[in-house]
């Protein structure tokens, strides 16, 4: 079963830190729960910046406000973030309309992460998958006990994470972002077992997320990148200061010299 290889440049496994906007600021939820929230900053560009300074080589920016209300509230920021920072910025939150694909197709945003829509409505993925192409495509799968969670997290679908990654698969998506959402933001390690049962039931390429709480979790998923891992965010490890980019890059970058 075929791979993905990595990409020039770089380790394969990439490091992603998250930018999450809600009312401008930059806050981590606690499982997705936005009456548990805590504020890390005032100035999401600020942020990222930071976090490029400090040698990140990707950012994941997610506009919680979208996300809940089914539309980009905050991409003005996710603009000034991208024009800001040298590196290539996904962002989601909210992109389930036609509008919104063209918002994202015509800025400088390097890829966009469906979630509800990619769940709720074939069609709009089609269309997605048409307007964006593969390249720029990623697929958030959330879940919670294996089923797949929609609306910004708020609601539980009957469908089952493995099942929806067996259909994204068979329609063209290459890349999708995975997260438990028990782990998100709880400081409890990564569901290892999850990713990697996920890994190997699909040859797409995977994001992991939800849970990384120090380095040995890089390293852990480091072992799963012949099985596709080849991301992995860090959110509240990286602004509670559990681990800097650069420990945490030199981690994940050992994988060349394995």
């Amino acid at each position: 079963q075929f791979r993905p290889q990595g990409r020039a440049g770089g380790s394969v496994m990439r490091l992603i830190p998250a930018i999450d906007i809600q009312g401008g600021r930059c806050v981590r939820l606690r499982k997705g729960d936005f009456a548990d929230m805590t504020v890390f900053g005032d100035d999401p560009v600020a942020m990222a910046e930071r976090w490029v300074s400090e040698g990140a080589r990707f950012l994941h920016v997610v506009d919680l406000d979208g996300a809940r209300e089914g539309a980009p509230r905050n991409f003005e920021l996710v603009k000034a973030i991208v024009e800001a920072v040298p590196v290539p910025v996904e962002t989601g939150g909210g992109i389930r309309t036609e509008e919104a694909l063209e918002l994202v197709a015509s800025s400088r945003v390097a890829k966009a992460v469906l979630g509800t829509s990619a769940v709720e409505d074939e069609v709009f993925l089609e269309r997605a998958l048409d307007v964006l192409g593969s390249d720029r495509l990623v697929v958030a799968v959330d879940a919670e006990e294996g089923f797949v969670k929609t609306k910004g997290w708020q609601e539980r679908s009957k469908v089952r994470a493995l099942d929806l990654v067996a259909c994204l698969e068979d329609r063209g998506v290459r890349e999708i972002l995975f997260t438990d959402i028990s782990r998100d933001g709880m400081m409890r390690s990564v569901n290892l077992e999850g990713i990697r049962e996920l890994a190997e039931h699909c040859a797409l390429e995977i994001i992991a997320s939800g849970g990384v709480t120090g380095l040995e979790d890089l390293v852990a998923l480091r072992s799963m990148e012949r099985l596709g891992v080849t991301g992995v965010i860090a959110g509240r490890a990286l602004y509670e200061g559990r681990f800097t980019v650069a420990e945490a890059l030199a981690v994940l970058d050992e994988a060349e010299d394995d």
